[in-house]
């Protein structure tokens, strides 16, 4: 994996909008509705080629498909997963009370109604079905991966680009989304999620790219689920860490990025699970580098805990300084210092710039307007080469 040897890096954590007309035949095939696979797939190669084109000429470094093949970042595992049962009722992590909608259920019932909106806008039910575990778990999505991965090789053709990377969700996050009826415990059904991810996990490192892990249960879990301690929070993190780490068994460490974040939820967060409290977990994870939330008002005064943590050996940081969560464009001069306090406390060849979390991460649409998340991540290129012309100075 590069690092940022004579200047800054740029990336990203891998959702970037997409086209209007993808929303509802992706929602389709990720919820096993009828589609035109023929159709689809033209549309995504053209939209892929598109998004990755805007990445390399704005400035991004290290660059990804968008996940335009996907209807979000979690529920394109829906279709390749086998051993699921699909059940005519919602998903069932859906309507959970969190911390945060206990403290403030008026802001979360706007929050209700709004995805609602836009999921009728473009024209399909909000939510998907439940998807549920009835038999052994095993990978089935090699052609669709496959897709993928020439998808964003015939795209990355010709353009002035570092690496690119591919996004996969992690086995903590299936978990939740498809509830297990089959396996004796929720380890042995953790260790099976993670056997079958890691055929993906492999395929996407052989074939060139690095591969992205995206874990936002990992710290979500503690808002989702009130009442529970710190001490079992860090225990059920702590199990996960370590399937994270089984599902990346033969992969090498230094082609691993972890991203984790608190989820879409432009709310108040004031129950947000605190860097402090899982640094040393996530630093557990076989990674080379870590993406978090670090740009957004809840935890930018967050880069002072590196302060605190050493960071390993060869370990590389890729914090958020742009945020999903506020809709004003980050000026550049404000990136560049969030990049030059990281720089100054874990060493610039450390530091590669990022953002805080997806900008079209839910199938019910895009949370940020495109032409927002497009500006924000110029903002994210300008800002590095500010921070590269006085860190090398």
């Amino acid at each position: 994996m590069k690092r940022s040897t004579d200047r800054i890096l740029t990336s990203h954590c891998g959702s970037l909008p997409r086209p209007r007309e993808l929303l509802a035949p992706l929602h389709a095939k990720d919820a096993g509705d009828a589609y035109d696979p023929d159709d689809l797939a033209r549309r995504v190669r053209a939209s892929v080629r598109e998004v990755v084109r805007k990445q390399a000429e704005i400035g991004i470094d290290v660059v990804d498909d968008g996940e335009h093949s996907k209807s979000s970042f979690a529920h394109y595992a829906r279709a390749r997963i086998g051993g699921l049962e699909r059940r005519n009722e919602p998903q069932r992590y859906l309507g959970t009370a969190t911390r945060d909608s206990l403290a403030f259920p008026g802001v979360y019932e706007e929050m209700r109604v709004m995805f609602a909106a836009r999921a009728e806008k473009i024209g399909r039910p909000h939510g998907m079905q439940a998807m549920v575990c009835c038999g052994p778990i095993k990978y089935i999505g090699h052609k669709e991966l496959a897709a993928d991965i020439e998808n964003l090789r015939n795209a990355i053709d010709g353009l002035d680009v570092e690496e690119a990377f591919i996004t996969a969700i992690s086995p903590t996050n299936l978990e939740m989304y498809l509830p297990n009826e089959y396996y004796r415990s929720d380890e042995d059904y953790l260790v099976a999620l993670a056997e079958a991810m890691n055929e993906e996990y492999r395929a996407i490192v052989d074939a060139g790219f690095l591969l992205q892990i995206d874990d936002p249960r990992l710290i979500t879990y503690y808002n989702r689920t009130p009442g529970l301690s710190l001490e079992d929070n860090r225990k059920f993190m702590a199990l996960r860490v370590d399937i994270v780490n089984h599902a990346l068994r033969g992969i090498p460490e230094d082609r691993v990025r972890f991203h984790t974040c608190y989820s879409v939820n432009v709310g108040p967060r004031i129950h947000d699970l605190e860097l402090e409290h899982y640094v040393d977990l996530m630093l557990k994870i076989r990674a080379q580098t870590y993406s978090f939330e670090a740009a957004n008002p809840r935890h930018e005064h967050e880069w002072k805990v590196w302060e605190q943590v050493k960071l390993p050996d060869g370990k590389i940081l890729m914090p958020g300084v742009v945020s999903h969560c506020v809709y004003q464009v980050e000026h550049p001069e404000l990136v560049a210092q969030r990049i030059e306090r990281f720089a100054q406390v874990v060493g610039r060849e450390n530091v590669i710039a990022g953002n805080d979390c997806g900008f079209a991460t839910a199938a019910a649409g895009d949370e940020v307007h495109p032409d927002v998340a497009w500006a924000k991540l110029q903002s994210l290129a300008e800002g590095a080469a500010i921070a590269s012309g006085r860190l090398w100075r």
